[in-house]
């Protein structure tokens, strides 16, 4: 009884912690950029923000419009698409019992680019039709990548579902890749979305706010049913947990984050394969505790890795996906070997 009470009483701590690491991420973002403003006036300026809230930041109407209408919602979607990739790929490695599980690398977000790419061309005029298309991409994508890994058997292990992700996404992008070219006029467009853009606005924060919701609240509702499925379907089913729709509903709803996320900002890798890693590290494997400071850290880590891309060689901006690249390569290489020397 004493070793469940533990994580039980520490598990509001963990959550408290991490949200003040996101709320530090989220002002340090909002204080970095070319424009010079006193640190000190945007913290007030933040607090003048909140409800039933008046403070005098002292800033002018051009500084104040600078941070409402270009940083703060840079911020925002910045965290909110964080926050479901992380979210996703702790759903995935549950449902496939794979910590190599990633949208990335599982062919979602290829899937969901696909999809989002081919609205973008041939249906420019269609109002929704972008997130609508990514969640049908995220979930063929994943669906061909485990059909195509459960083609070698239980024998394969998780390089199989690793490999079989990655010639999926390799496929996807090939076709993606060819369907732009119908529209030369959008290459822009979609070759910034293609490595990574959280800038769009408010536009892009209230486009991916509404399948973030319903998307983080049944992974959420999920995560005593996925620490059941860790002990084996046999055993779960013999618990009263429907194995089968279990996998369904988190399958389904880690697609429909991938497709939110990757909708408004492009393809950004291996958020989801860092974040979980890090957060068992921390806090241990129960996805009661995993899924929450998934969210949050995924939230805050994407925060971070964009006021990296807008600083580091200011005042140009590198991608975003470009700085999640430099940190989840290494990262995945090293989780790799984990995987391997604990399989032998």
């Amino acid at each position: 009884m004493v070793t469940q009470a533990g994580p039980s009483r520490a598990r509001p701590l963990w959550v408290v912690c991490a949200l003040v690491v996101l709320a530090v991420s989220m002002i340090a973002a909002l204080l970095g950029g070319a424009a010079d403003i006193s640190p000190w006036q945007v913290v007030l300026q933040v607090v003048d923000w909140l409800p039933l809230v008046h403070v005098d930041s002292g800033l002018a109407p051009v500084e104040q419009g600078l941070l409402y209408e270009l940083r703060l919602p840079r911020v925002l979607v910045a965290a909110v698409v964080g926050g479901l990739l992380a979210m996703a790929g702790a759903g995935y490695q549950g449902v496939f019992r794979n910590p190599l599980a990633d949208p990335y690398l599982l062919g979602a977000a290829a899937g969901a680019g696909l999809a989002a790419t081919a609205a973008i061309v041939l249906l420019p005029s269609v109002a929704g039709s972008i997130p609508v298309a990514a969640f049908l991409g995220a979930v063929g994508g994943v669906f061909l990548a485990y059909t195509l890994g459960n083609t070698a058997g239980r024998a394969g292990g998780t390089a199989t579902l690793v490999l079989a992700g990655v010639a999926v996404t390799s496929f996807l992008t090939a076709i993606q890749t060819f369907v732009q070219q119908f529209k030369v006029e959008e290459l822009q467009r979609i070759y910034s979305w293609i490595l990574g853009d959280v800038g769009g606005g408010w536009d892009q924060f209230w486009l991916v706010l509404p399948y973030a919701a319903v998307s983080a609240v049944l992974l959420l509702l999920h995560g005593r049913m996925l620490d059941v499925l860790s002990v084996g379907d046999e055993e779960a089913t013999s618990l009263g947990v429907p194995a089968a729709r279990v996998r369904l509903m988190v399958l389904l709803a880690a697609s429909l984050a991938t497709a939110a996320a990757v909708a408004v900002s492009g393809l950004i890798g291996f958020v989801g394969i860092v974040v979980p890693h890090v957060v068992r590290r921390i806090a241990g494997g129960s996805y009661r505790i995993v899924l929450p400071l998934s969210l949050i850290g995924g939230a805050a880590f994407l925060v971070l890795a964009d006021l990296v891309a807008r600083t580091v060689i200011a005042p140009a901006e590198l991608p975003i996906g470009v700085v999640t690249m430099f940190v989840g390569a290494p990262f995945f290489v090293a989780v790799l070997r984990m995987t391997r020397r604990a399989s032998t």
